[in-house]
């Protein structure tokens, strides 16, 4: 069984091809079902187990398969097939990996190490969402569960020892930071996130700190944007609402799990008319994208998507190349653990097959010595027949396992007594 996995990210692919890739959180359960069932035969090389990890900066499909080779080519034209699109728009933006590949590539992905912002912590929270997703949907097995609760904890491990996540500039900070270039001092400006998820909250914590005039939250449940606007003392609203207000305000922060524009251009032509050209500062930090690619172009307005923050963000990265480094060398090590745990998996037939050899074995000496006993031998000479046989045979089977060992080095021979000693304390569990 091999593991693998197929994805493109924010280094490999503008926001126009992630954003078309990219899947809801509604959509993801049904989708690992569809691909189970889809690709669990021989001409798909036999996947058997599916995650699907989608955020703004990355879509990837992790997979558990028989032969790679087959499971790769099966996937990227599964991808291209469930969104719509020729596989020759999606293959020059993909990449592929397998077995200790995809283990180094997760472990990197949970550290931060390949974050649009260095060291960010909250594509742990992301990995994990979709793992339980994963679950759910039944696309969990022993490959998939091995990798992500050791990927969760050498996560863990590279932060609590580096400081990978210091001098982090978050995407909530960098929207702070152009809004300030813009207008200077927010006081006398009104903010308005569309959305209430995590990003948005995140958002609206960094600009409370901005003291603006007044803050709201538009959100389609007008429940949960009400809760998260009395954590800051702000107003709140109908999406609905949005295109009759939209105009009040002098800067925008949206990010919703929609999978059309909710901004469009004919609303915000309106706003900027009915705000006589005052301009408007808008993020759009959603992954299909809120606002409608057109209003870039209007005069008075300043859009700024999730690719245009990456940049503001890269600042700071030098200081923490050497957490770079530092959390490279311990997910290098843990690389290693699994690579262990993996040799000692396919070690586990052979050496359950020498256990059984060695049970049937004294199963049939054992059954030779009470035939003995039963028929009036002498007991004491029907035992030691009996140990004599059961030694004699077991020393014969394991001067075969050295024979057929004798090609091996040192160390392949010491893992091979590992994994003795590893299975038969998995078996005493």
């Amino acid at each position: 069984m091999h593991l693998l996995a197929l994805g493109l990210n924010h280094t490999t692919a503008p926001l126009a091809i992630r954003e078309r890739v990219a899947f809801g959180p509604q959509e993801t359960a049904e989708t690992i079902g569809r691909l189970l069932s889809r690709l669990s035969g021989e001409e798909s090389g036999k996947v058997s187990e599916a995650l699907i990890l989608s955020t703004c900066n990355r879509t990837e499909i992790y997979c558990a398969a028989e032969d790679a080779d087959l499971a790769l080519g099966a996937l990227e034209a599964f991808l291209a097939e469930e969104k719509n699109l020729l596989l020759s728009e999606v293959t020059p933006h993909t990449y592929s990996l397998t077995d200790l590949e995809v283990v180094e590539h997760a472990f990197g992905v949970a550290s931060g190490l390949d974050s649009m912002v260095l060291g960010e912590t909250q594509i742990v929270g992301q990995m994990k969402k979709a793992e339980k997703t994963a679950r759910k949907a039944g696309g969990l097995g022993l490959m998939l569960n091995a990798l992500f609760q050791r990927t969760f904890t050498v996560a863990k491990e590279v932060r609590t020892a580096t400081e990978i996540g210091a001098h982090t500039v978050s995407m909530a900070a960098a929207a702070v930071r152009l809004a300030n270039r813009l207008f200077g001092e927010l006081h006398e400006l009104n903010v308005l996130f569309v959305g209430a998820g995590e990003m948005i909250e995140l958002c609206a914590a960094h600009f409370n700190g901005q003291k603006p005039r007044s803050m709201t939250i538009a959100n389609r449940s007008l429940d949960k944007g009400q809760a998260l606007a009395a954590r800051f003392d702000a107003n709140s609203m109908k999406l609905a609402d949005l295109p009759q207000q939209i105009s009040r305000f002098d800067i925008i922060v949206s990010c919703t799990a929609s999978a059309l524009p909710i901004i469009g251009l004919g609303m915000i032509e309106r706003a900027t008319r009915e705000r006589h050209h005052k301009p408007i500062f808008i993020v759009d930090l959603a992954v299909p994208r809120d606002v409608e690619e057109e209003v870039a172009r209007l005069d008075d307005v300043y859009v700024y998507t999730v690719d245009d923050l990456g940049k503001v963000v890269q600042s700071g990265k030098a200081e923490r190349e050497a957490a770079v480094e530092e959390s490279r060398a311990i997910i290098a090590l843990r690389v290693k653990d699994f690579a262990n745990w993996l040799q000692w998996r396919n070690s586990v037939p052979t050496i359950e097959t020498m256990i059984e050899r060695a049970s049937q074995l004294s199963a049939s000496c054992i059954a030779r010595a009470k035939h003995s006993i039963e028929s009036g031998n002498n007991v004491d000479e029907a035992l030691a027949r009996l140990a004599h046989d059961i030694t004699r045979k077991l020393i014969h089977d394991n001067l075969t396992l050295l024979k057929d060992t004798e090609h091996l080095s040192a160390a392949e021979r010491e893992h091979l007594e590992s994994c003795f000693k590893h299975f038969y304390l998995e078996r005493k569990r």
